[in-house]
């Protein structure tokens, strides 16, 4: 019986792993997947269980160039990030060496400390600095005020704070030459019929916020949710729709 198990467990394991690659994903393990955007940029999806919301899925990005990775959002534990960093470092050639807070929930800096750990130099909003220092977290080591546009290896990326909405500090990340916005949990995913966690949100404000991304990226291509699937410009006038059915 235990081999019979052993040998079921085995097969599953493996119909998973194909499936995973048909779809695009690359399976990390069982939690861990990355998805393909391009040239070596990746969303990294991480799954997680909690006995208030069952198991739920988390996004952040990787982008790979000469050998060093820039990491946005971790998921939302020391163990997850360290599977997904070693991953990268092990199989795909890249040593992360920096990372981009989204704002200061735990699906954003869950990994930092062990990011911290391992000598990676972390950035994020001025806001999310104060918000961690006051609440006890693993605080990033350089902050900015509004935007931040820098060069990793070649690749443009822009850090810019359009206002509040899910969070009074969520920022997005936008790649200007390939048309890729991370928008974080900002933005809602296409299937997304609610706003999900407020605790911290400004909602009167959201729509807002997201109408000012739309005004200052129109050309966007690909556009990256928090949770659940990426899409395009429609996941920006998504949001803003259920942000305006929440307050009526």
């Amino acid at each position: 019986m235990k081999r019979y198990l052993f040998l079921l467990t085995t097969v599953w394991g493996i119909i998973m792993n194909v499936s995973a690659q048909k779809d695009g994903r690359i399976r990390v393990d069982e939690d861990i997947f990355l998805i393909p955007l391009g040239d070596s940029v990746y969303i990294h999806e991480t799954w997680h269980e909690t006995a208030h919301t069952g198991r739920f899925s988390s996004n952040g990005m990787i982008v790979i160039r000469n050998g060093e990775a820039v990491m946005i959002d971790t998921p939302m534990d020391n163990d997850k990030t360290e599977r997904m960093t070693k991953y990268v470092n092990e199989q795909l050639g890249a040593r992360v060496a920096l990372f981009v807070a989204g704002h200061f929930h735990d699906d954003n800096i869950g990994g930092l400390e062990y990011l911290h750990r391992i000598g990676v130099k972390s950035i994020a909003l001025d806001l999310t600095v104060e918000a961690c220092r006051e609440r006890g977290l693993p605080v990033p080591m350089q902050a900015f005020t509004d935007s931040l546009h820098f060069q990793f290896n070649g690749e443009h990326l822009v850090c810019r704070f359009f206002g509040p909405g899910h969070s009074f500090d969520n920022i997005t990340v936008w790649l200007p030459q390939r048309k890729i916005l991370f928008g974080g949990c900002l933005i809602r995913s296409a299937d997304a019929r609610g706003l999900g966690n407020l605790s911290d949100a400004v909602v009167e404000e959201w729509d807002t916020t997201v109408g000012k991304i739309l005004e200052a990226y129109p050309d966007v291509g690909v556009v990256v949710p928090g949770h659940g699937e990426w899409g395009g410009k429609e996941l920006l006038t998504h949001t803003m729709e259920l942000v305006r059915r929440h307050g009526n």
